[in-house]
């Protein structure tokens, strides 16, 4: 078994390695494809920002040229935005979407100017700078984007503003540029209470307010709401003017770095799956064949066909002409050697199954014969005293009531010995124990049969320990034992028995033992004495009982954490030696 485990585990450890390196290969993957979305939902929030610090991260420059991944051409148009990366002596070295209206190269005050006010005339602009590293020169990233809802707030507001709100006069004409917009305007005091809202979509109800953040969040993450901000600041009145503009939702690309990773890490995962499948199929064609010769094997076993191990054509597959076990079947030799063994034992444990339900079938026989013999006792009598066609004294009542109550009690006995022989083979009997002094037992026990005087076809004797003998033992259940191997020897001898009982001690056991001098048993109801489908052939057909006696006093002996054996030969008499676990006595 230890060489087969071995085997089993070298063949079968590099199956689970594999198996593990595509989970491994597949959480990868998926945490890829969580980071990736999660810098793309960020990405859409803050895109300026996190658009350029993504950028410079891709982008290679050497001696001035600049290698950025084309994809960002592509995003920035669709975003409106563009890009300019100026090196450390002022000279734009790349450019991308950039309007006509800008400048190839700036001066020092003028890159200061525009990282200070975050603007370049009409275009609101982000700005990172990439300080020298490993030898390289810094340079200067520009992107903006053209903010022409703040030029139009601006014009507004120096037309219409009057102490910081919208003169009533000019309501009417703003509303009506507005028409027809998505775009409202909102005046809103210090504390962001809105005092003033014009356009369709706008609050309807300046009682509303701005909670402290939610002006911020919308200027810091312009992606995470559906309209641009726009905003004048009144210095005089403390008001501020906001014009929300709508505009039109852009998908953002997925970032190269994190593509790239993903589409290599597929093509390693889709090459390992396929190494995978190459390798499961051939283990499946070398493992799955011994499978279905064990699956035949079991079929053939399952419908009990156990003498039938392996057909001719299956010994032709597994074993070679000089009858050693081919390649694909050595893993599982000690599996073939052990179905066989196996099948062995089946097979005999099938005959003694038959001979078990035929030895039952005999005994459901002699039960259904001791039972039918009192009750035609009982219904022959009781047919008498229904039909009222003879007159009975009262001897005769009561000897017909004496048959009638002695054929019933012998039926109600013989089916609680039935029941109990069951309870006792199935420990669904609870038998509590109490220290119990043997000699002094088993000497009232026998004398019991001395005095009884029912019984004259034996005589007993008792020789008793010269030392105290204390057991563990259930009085009731030690009294039935003792009753039922001494009755046994009484009902089956002849007249003039003797039946001998002792006690006795050897080492930490305490032993009883009952012998006559009787007719014996044969080999056969020796060995089957306790069986409870067994009546011994030499028990004469005529003898009162069902043959449970001897099941049931084994079944306490062992209940008592005991040992029974009997020793017989015919015309040589019987002995019966029982040994129990001795305890100090009190």
């Amino acid at each position: 078994m230890k060489r087969i485990r071995t085997r089993l585990t070298l063949h079968f450890t590099y199956q689970l390695l594999m198996q593990w390196v595509m989970i491994t290969l597949a959480v990868m993957i998926l945490m890829l494809s969580l980071f990736s979305y999660m810098a793309n939902q960020d990405l859409k929030r803050t895109f300026s920002t996190g658009a350029v610090d993504a950028i410079k991260t891709e982008t290679y420059i050497e001696n001035d040229k600049v290698k950025i991944n084309r994809r960002w051409d592509k995003l920035l148009k669709e975003q409106g935005y563009w890009l300019q990366i100026v090196n450390d002596s002022g000279r734009v070295i790349y450019s991308a979407n950039a309007p006509g209206d800008l400048k190839t190269s700036y001066g020092a005050a003028e890159l200061l100017n525009i990282q200070e006010t975050r603007r370049l005339g009409f275009y609101h602009v982000i700005s990172v700078l990439e300080k020298d590293s490993d030898g390289s020169k810094p340079v200067f990233y520009l992107m903006g984007k053209q903010d022409l809802g703040t030029k139009q707030l601006k014009e507004w507001f120096q037309k219409y503003n009057q102490e910081g709100l919208v003169r009533k006069d000019a309501i009417a004409e703003l509303r009506r540029q507005l028409d027809g917009k998505e775009n409202y305007l909102q005046v809103v005091d210090e504390d962001g209470k809105i005092l003033q809202s014009l356009g369709r979509t706008g609050k309807s109800k300046t009682d509303k307010k701005y909670r402290p953040l939610d002006l911020v969040s919308m200027r810091a993450e312009p992606g995470s709401y559906p309209m641009e901000l726009s905003v004048q600041y009144d210095g005089k009145s403390g008001y501020t003017w906001l014009l929300h503009e709508g505009k039109l939702g852009h998908a953002v690309e997925k970032q190269s770095l994190f593509h790239d990773a993903i589409i290599a890490l597929m093509i390693i995962g889709v090459s390992v799956m396929a190494l995978t499948l190459g390798v499961s199929i051939w283990h499946g064609y070398r493992y799955g064949q011994p499978l279905i010769l064990f699956a035949s094997w079991f079929e053939r076993m399952s419908e009990g066909r156990y003498s039938e191990a392996l057909t001719e054509k299956e010994r032709k597959k597994v074993f070679r002409r000089n009858g050693k076990i081919r390649l694909r079947y050595r893993l599982y030799k000690e599996v073939i050697a052990g179905f066989y063994e196996m099948a062995t034992k089946l097979d005999a444990s099938q005959r003694e199954r038959k001979l078990l339900e035929q030895t039952r079938e005999e005994w459901m026989t002699g039960i259904s014969h001791d039972l039918r013999t009192p009750l035609s006792s009982i219904q022959g009598y009781g047919h008498l005293l229904e039909s009222g066609q003879f007159t009975w004294d009262e001897a005769e009542l009561k000897e017909m009531g004496k048959v009638i109550r002695e054929k019933g009690d012998f039926m109600l006995e013989l089916l609680q010995d039935f029941s109990l022989t069951f309870q006792l083979k199935n420990n669904a009997v609870r038998i509590p124990l109490q220290p119990i002094e043997l000699n002094e037992f088993v000497r009232r026990s026998v004398l019991r049969y001395v005095n009884d005087a029912t019984i004259d076809k034996a005589s007993f004797s008792y020789e008793e320990w010269d030392e105290d003998l204390t057991v563990m033992a259930n009085p009731k259940w030690f009294q039935r034992m003792l009753d039922n191997i001494i009755t046994n020897a009484v009902k089956h001898n002849p007249d003039g028995t003797e039946i001998t009982v002792r006690t006795g001690k050897e080492g930490k056991s305490a032993w009883i033992t009952v012998s006559d001098n009787g007719q014996g048993m044969d080999e056969e109801t020796q060995s089957n004495l306790f069986e409870r489908y067994y009546r011994g052939t030499s028990t004469d057909e005529t003898t009162d009982g069902a043959g449970l006696g001897m099941s049931i006093a084994h079944a306490i002996v062992i209940a008592h954490q005991g040992r029974i054996r009997v020793d017989s030969k015919p015309q040589q008499g019987t002995k019966v030696h029982m040994e129990f676990p001795l305890i100090a006595s009190a």
